[in-house]
Formats: C-alpha cells, sequence, structure tokens
C-alpha cells in the first residue's frame, strides 16, 4: 500500500516518526512532505524522517493563512498527482493535505487532539474519511465539523503516550544546549503567536521571563516557535534564558528538565506523558483533553508567574507507555467500511 503523510507543524515529526516506521516495516510504502515552518524541517531529519519541502506558513493574518492553503495546496497537489497512486493520506490537523487528497481522490484520514481550531476542523473533519481523536473529546463537539459516529475514532489517553512509547531521553542534552543540571531547569515554550485560535492577550510569559531570565539557581530553556520570537529573546539578554541555536530533541529535553510552562498543547502533553510537572498558560478556550489533564491534577494552569512552584523535581514518577500499534491499525482501518470499533489496547506503566 503506498501512503501519504503531510508534516506542518514542528510537533507532527515526533507524532508520526513511529506510525511511518511500523507502517514501513509492514512493507507500506510512505512518502512523507513538511511545510517549511518553524522547526518542522529540522525536527523531521531529527526523527529520521527523509521529507520534502513543500510550501511555507501563511502568517498571523487569515488573509495570509488563505493565500498560503491555495498555494501548498496548490503545490501538493502538483506534486502528489506526479506521483504512483496512493492508497492513504494522513496528517494531524493539517488543511491542505485533506484538499489535495479530495481532489484526487485518495481516503484521508485526519488527527487532532484540540477541537476548537473552527476553520482547520471545518476543512479537514469534512472532506476525510476518517477522524481520529483522542476519547477526551466529547463527540458532540465535533458533529458541527461533520465528524459523525460513522466517521469518527477514539483512542483512550494521549497522542504522547503512544509516540513516546519507546522514547529514551538523550543523556548529554542539557549540555548541548548549555544547561547546568545543578540549577533548576525549566523548559519554556512561547505562545502560539501566529495560531488563528490563540488572540487572547498572554500577559504571564512576560511575567515569567522576568523572574525566570534573572534567577541565577535556574536554566530556562526558552523554545521559540517562531525567527522573531528567538530574536527578541535574545534582545533581552536575559542571564538565566538560555534560545538555542537550532531544533532540539524536545523530549529529551523536557524528560531531563524539572518543570515545564507552555502556552501550547504538545509540549505539555509530552510533559505530562514524561512524568514532569507542567503548567499551561493557554488564554484560549481548552479542549477536552487539557480539561481532563486539569481535573486530573497532571496539569494545572498557571495565571500568576508569581505562583509558579521553583523547585527539583521528584524523577520517580511513573510513565504510562501505550502501543502505537492501535493508531496504526486505525489509520489503516480507514479503508475497511466493516471496522466500526476501536480495538482495545494494552498499556504498562514503566517507572
Amino acid at each position: 500500500m503506498r501512503i501519504w503523510i503531510d508534516l506542518s507543524a514542528p510537533a507532527h515529526p515526533v507524532v508520526f516518526r513511529p506510525l511511518v516506521q511500523r507502517l514501513r516495516a509492514a512493507g507500506h510504502e510512505v512518502e512523507v512532505t513538511a511545510r517549511d515552518f518553524a522547526q518542522t524541517l529540522e525536527l523531521a531529519r531529527l526523527a529520521g524522517i527523509d521529507a520534502l519541502p513543500v510550501g511555507a506558513h501563511g502568517g498571523r493574518s487569515a488573509g495570509g493563512k488563505l493565500r498560503s492553503l491555495a498555494g501548498r495546496s496548490t503545490a501538493l497537489w502538483r506534486w502528489a498527482r506526479s506521483r504512483p497512486r496512493f492508497d492513504l493520506a494522513a496528517a494531524h490537523g493539517s488543511n491542505d493535505l485533506p484538499i489535495v487528497a479530495r481532489a484526487l481522490r485518495v481516503p484521508a484520514v485526519d488527527l487532532f487532539d484540540y477541537e476548537w481550531a473552527t476553520f482547520q476542523h471545518m476543512i479537514g473533519c469534512r472532506l476525510a474519511r476518517r477522524v481520529i481523536v483522542p476519547d477526551a473529546i466529547p463527540p458532540e463537539r465535533l458533529r458541527r465539523y461533520g465528524a459523525g459516529p460513522r466517521k469518527l475514532r477514539r483512542y483512550p489517553g494521549l497522542k504522547e503516550e503512544y509516540f513516546l512509547h519507546d522514547f529514551e531521553p538523550d543523556p548529554g542534552i542539557l549540555e548541548r544546549v548549555g544547561a547546568d543540571p545543578a540549577r533548576i531547569v525549566v523548559v519554556l515554550r512561547t505562545p502560539p503567536t501566529a495560531a488563528l485560535y490563540h488572540r487572547v492577550h498572554n500577559p504571564v510569559y512576560a511575567d515569567l521571563l522576568d523572574r525566570l531570565g534573572s534567577d541565577p539557581g535556574v536554566h530556562a530553556v526558552v523554545l521559540p516557535r517562531l525567527r522573531e520570537q528567538a530574536d527578541e529573546l535574545r534582545r533581552l539578554a536575559l542571564p538565566s534564558v538560555i534560545v538555542p541555536e537550532h531544533a532540539v530533541d524536545g523530549p529529551s529535553l523536557v524528560s531531563a528538565s524539572d518543570l515545564v510552562i507552555s502556552a501550547g498543547g504538545s509540549m505539555n502533553r509530552e510533559a505530562v506523558a514524561l512524568g514532569v510537572p507542567v503548567y499551561t498558560t493557554f488564554q484560549g478556550r481548552m479542549g477536552g483533553v487539557d480539561e481532563k489533564l486539569l481535573r486530573e491534577g497532571r496539569l494545572r494552569r498557571l495565571e500568576r508567574a508569581s505562583d509558579v512552584e521553583i523547585r527539583h523535581r521528584d524523577r520517580s514518577a511513573p510513565r504510562l507507555r501505550r502501543d502505537p500499534q492501535l493508531i496504526v491499525d486505525l489509520l489503516l482501518g480507514t479503508l475497511d467500511p466493516a471496522n466500526q470499533e476501536t480495538p482495545g489496547v494494552p498499556t504498562d506503566p514503566d517507572a
């Protein structure tokens, strides 16, 4: 079977790495495209994924995003049309792939774990043959996007528990980024300012930089999403802030840290999956996954920088690993209309 996977954001190489490996090991031919956005291409190389760069991000404005959508979809259509026909296409929250797959009559799978990106889901859910999400997202929230019971498949837990199933951290990651393990290491992810669903002002981020950036007992490794964010951080020249020059192994950095603070979603959930204390500074509408994590106390909401508990963490917290074969089976099941059940999956807590 020929399968096309599209990576459109920095989290996606981590998401699809084990899926690509398993699909190829099972004898499927997999081709990967990637949008040149933030660190997506660098992280794909780190994950061992040979991805073809196609298109770039459209910027902050709705008009820019629409122009980018049209231009990248056209480029992907030309590329995919020139290849031997694909049997299946998959992406995590991509707008472009579902459009092109529908135009070429290739069955598409839309995966995501945040349900309030309305524009994205109005396209992806309606055009995809199958929609795959965590079971923490209430199904009724997805019906307006066209993801009804026949199309929707749900899996237990966090996607990161599957995609980090075989993850073992790089023991030299702190030295590589210049962080001192004797200090309290905090990983700070900048707000997703280019996202349409995140327009609310986020004052906590600036206050965190002020508090952490001058604390001699802390090394705050800040991972910017955009080049202008990195440039701004370097101009501040805060003594306890480290801004890596290149993309880094995010899961290894999270695993080595004492605390993670992020306004986004994927890195927060990586921290939860790896047993690392984590705060969210997200100011938009909470999705079902984060609502559940907040209820369970596995994620904490940060409203004031002064509320952060800065200390070395207890490293005995267990990990929950889930077999990514479940996600692979859900992908491949897209071509079997009779497959209406979501199979169970064994888990094994690993301390």
